[in-house]
């Protein structure tokens, strides 16, 4: 049976994904205590069977959990009907997709932005870091604007959102654990602080108008709305940089598709935003609880079992995909579910396509002869997969 932390299968857990699909049903993991779906029929289905819920089971002690229980408790993510619904509902009139689309003009110019920095650093160094200079800054900027935070607080964002996602994984550590609890209230605290200068100094920005939801007597809770901020920075960004940069680096490692990006970026920007989120997903597991016994693929999941949707394995199924292996970056058919399905399907979805939609065509229209100066270093996770560093030259 996989094991979820041996550093070879998290460099490269297709292999083993593969054998699983090809048991032909899900399959329990005794490790984990929870079945896993591998092939792209059952992990659909796992996401859309309303008995199998998003249950968020509270970390104890209480008392050193206590933010970070709240922060998803409080979540779409982590709740179902009817929270979930009203919670959705009230967010989407703020985060709409009329919104969203308006943002493009200023995801441009954020990413126009960051290529001169990393153009100037190339004349410097003759490289640099697709994470760190571009795909990493990008999307926090743009969730910093949409939710009116100041931007000398930019870089406090993304550590406080790596600590709490750490937790996600199989088995965090103890140090994980720690930094998670601390992150987690620190977070809030901030978002706290805030919203309540919001709801006496209102502006344009989306903490403001959630606030003004909550007043408005439409049941938008304190700890509700600092709940969606957390989760609108941590989901809002996490697929965007590891989507951007697992493809990327897909990309440069093949000529062939690397050439269609040098060729004609903008003509095929939408198929290869859409490959790069299938051929190497940035979110490989997401799990569910049976609130009753559940039928899956043949198996049956008992009331308060769980079962995991395998994301990146089912993006992957042959029986689905044609060469499932291979990138393609004109793939017209591509029914992948790297955003998830059902009802927690991604709400930041949109937006993650609208940033990489706007980056991918700019980078390489700015700077079209890139490749890799050195072997990228991977992330050592494995539920939330991306690089930490890719440091890429950019030949005039």
């Amino acid at each position: 049976m996989i094991d979820f932390q041996d550093p070879d299968f998290v460099l490269d857990p297709y292999p083993k994904l593969k054998e699983l699909r090809q048991l032909g049903k899900p399959v329990w993991h005794e490790g984990l205590e929870m079945w896993l779906a591998a092939r792209h029929t059952d992990a659909n289905a796992v996401l859309r069977t309303k008995t199998l819920g998003r249950i968020f089971t509270p970390k104890s002690p209480e008392i050193q959990w206590s933010e970070f229980n709240w922060l998803h408790a409080d979540s779409i993510l982590d709740s179902e009907p009817p929270k979930h619904t009203r919670l959705r509902s009230l967010v989407g009139k703020a985060f709409s997709r009329s919104r969203i689309e308006a943002l493009r003009p200023e995801i441009e110019r954020i990413a126009s932005l960051l290529l001169d920095d990393a153009q100037l650093k190339v004349d410097e160094t003759g490289y640099f870091d697709l994470i760190a200079d571009y795909a990493e800054p990008l999307p926090v900027k743009v969730i910093a604007a949409l939710l009116g935070f100041p931007d000398k607080d930019e870089q406090l964002l993304r550590p406080w959102s790596q600590a709490i996602v750490k937790m996600y994984e199989v088995n965090p550590s103890i140090a994980a654990q720690d930094e998670a609890k601390q992150a987690a209230h620190e977070f809030a605290e901030y978002v706290r602080g805030l919203m309540t200068d919001r709801k006496s100094n209102p502006g344009t920005d989306l903490i403001s108008e959630l606030a003004v939801v909550e007043e408005a007597g439409e049941k938008l809770n304190a700890q509700e709305l600092i709940a969606t901020c957390v989760l609108l920075l941590n989901a809002g960004h996490e697929a965007s940089v590891n989507g951007f940069g697992n493809g990327m680096v897909a990309a440069l490692e093949r000529q062939d598709q690397l050439k269609l990006l040098q060729d004609d970026p903008r003509g095929i920007t939408d198929s290869a935003v859409e490959e790069f989120l299938r051929f190497d997903a940035p979110l490989h597991l997401f799990e569910r609880t049976a609130t009753a016994d559940t039928e899956i693929g043949g198996i049956t999941v008992l009331k308060g079992q769980k079962i995991a949707s395998l994301i990146g394995s089912a993006n992957r199924d042959e029986t689905v995909f044609d060469k499932a292996d291979e990138m393609d970056l004109t793939r017209e058919q591509n029914p992948h579910i790297g955003f998830g399905a059902g009802i927690h399907f991604c709400l930041g979805a949109p937006l993650a396509r609208i940033e990489m939609s706007a980056s991918l065509p700019l980078l390489f229209e700015r700077m079209p002869n890139l490749e890799l100066k050195s072997e990228p270093i991977r992330r050592p996770t494995f539920v939330l997969r991306g690089y930490e560093k890719i440091e890429i030259i950019s030949r005039r």
